[in-house]
């Protein structure tokens, strides 16, 4: 959804941070705060977690946020985050189903800013990058016969462009960056 929107799920970013050499080591998401949008107020609330995050964002449609659903939190308390360009936000699209059991979702967020990568981590340690993945995987494997293929979702959320840091080169509507071939 887009900012402003009645009941937005949202996932915020910080600038990512350099480094000279990548290290191997358990699967790391973009993501470092959860935040849900109000449907009544449209302040933006916190969540401590990402179960929590996924709670709210699967049941968006038939269930949608309100403060009150928080202990403590009514339409009239100060928002806990503010949508700006303090640091990078990306919004999931609404009713992606929770991340089975022992699986983790994963969101990378590209170098350039120009949208993120949805991976899913199996419990043995498995990277996942699609559909057709989880699907030989829970074939292969008949101890997920509970899982289904509909219960993961490869949707990336969308980064929002009035939040991608100034020093970063914003890729054009259409697709590339690249410059035109001069014509000899």
């Amino acid at each position: 959804m887009e900012k402003g929107s009645a009941n937005g799920s949202s996932a915020v970013k910080k600038s990512p941070k350099s480094s000279a050499k990548r290290v191997r080591g358990p699967p790391q998401s973009s993501v470092d705060t959860f935040a849900v949008q109000c449907n009544e107020c449209f302040k933006w609330r916190t969540l401590t977690t990402e179960e929590e995050f996924e709670e709210y964002r699967s049941k968006q449609s038939e269930d949608p946020f309100v403060c009150k659903k928080l202990e403590g939190i009514e339409c009239d308390s100060p928002a806990d985050i503010e949508y700006d360009s303090s640091r990078t936000w990306v919004m999931d699209k609404p009713n992606i189903p929770k991340t089975p059991k022992g699986f983790q979702r994963i969101i990378i967020l590209r170098r350039d800013y120009s949208k993120m990568d949805v991976q899913y981590v199996t419990p043995d340690g498995t990277r996942i990058r699609a559909a057709p993945g989880i699907i030989t995987y829970l074939k292969e494997h008949p101890e997920y016969s509970d899982i289904s293929a509909t219960d993961f979702c490869f949707t990336s959320p969308k980064v929002m462009s009035d939040t991608i840091p100034e020093h970063i080169e914003k890729k054009s509507p259409g697709g590339s960056n690249k410059k035109p071939k001069k014509s000899s």
